[in-house]
């Protein structure tokens, strides 16, 4: 082949190239127009084609493993079983700081005179030792106390956790009482003890006071013979109170007559 078929050759393969690096246009297509104002500006500035947008970002299965270890703003859900050991410990504490206000205001008035006294049993605010010195002068049960030389009736009250909305447990020590309303063990029977006939709005002076009106109207005394079999002790005189309370709760409790209060 002479050198000017090769050059011809060459020059056609060149044509060929430089035709099909063209892109054909669709018909009527413009050149976009440029614009210069601060919009296009600012966006044309910041906009990288090679940054990654929080779209095009990873999605992760779990959101919440990434917070594993921190403490969620929104708390579980609590279980009933812990929502009642709450309340037992709120009630605690309201029981425990009513028993000390009351403890201390009437420590604050005790004086020679006075109808009753209280002393914690072993420092332990939820167990009193009550001396009730005074009941009505005319009773039976007051004429015999000055007989025996008797200063006091002894009572131990103990009082619940849930104090005050439930009611103390209280019976007599000594000394060993007929009638009166006071049953096997020291045991008292007053509804104002039990649960239908407890507020939590009673107070333990009012609740002395009201047993010593209901032991005088029961026209209790003093037991002069000595029962070895009817002495008085806790587990006696608790299951007493169990027992009544029973009975009260089938057959009711006996209102009486208006004229007697």
């Amino acid at each position: 082949m002479s050198t000017k078929s090769k050059e011809k050759v060459v020059a056609a393969i060149r044509k060929l190239f430089r035709s099909s690096d063209k892109i054909a246009e669709p018909e009527g297509a413009r050149e976009p127009v440029a614009t210069n104002s601060p919009s296009r500006r600012l966006l044309n500035r910041h906009h990288r084609p090679d940054a990654v947008t929080p779209m095009d970002g990873p999605i992760l299965e779990n959101p919440d493993s990434t917070h594993a270890d921190r403490s969620c703003f929104f708390k579980a859900k609590k279980s009933a079983k812990d929502n009642n050991e709450c309340k037992a410990v709120y009630d605690k504490d309201i029981g425990l700081r009513r028993l000390m206000k009351e403890f201390n205001r009437i420590q604050r008035t005790q004086r020679g005179d006075s109808a009753f006294t209280v002393e914690l049993v072993n420092d332990n605010v939820f167990e009193w030792f009550v001396r009730l010195h005074k009941i009505d002068p005319d009773s039976k049960l007051a004429t015999d106390m000055r007989e025996l030389k008797i200063p006091h009736i002894l009572l131990h009250v103990i009082f619940p956790k849930e104090f005050p909305f439930a009611p103390p447990f209280m019976r007599v020590i000594s000394p060993r009482i007929d009638q009166g309303f006071v049953m096997h063990g020291g045991a008292i029977c007053m509804e104002l003890l039990t649960p239908r006939g407890w507020c939590c709005a009673y107070s333990v002076e009012s609740m002395i006071m009201q047993f010593a009106a209901s032991v005088v109207k029961g026209q209790a005394q003093v037991a002069r013979v000595s029962k070895p079999n009817k002495e008085y002790n806790r587990q006696l005189a608790e299951e007493t109170f169990k027992n009544l309370v029973r009975t009260h709760e089938k057959y009711g409790w006996v209102t009486p007559p208006l004229a007697e209060g």
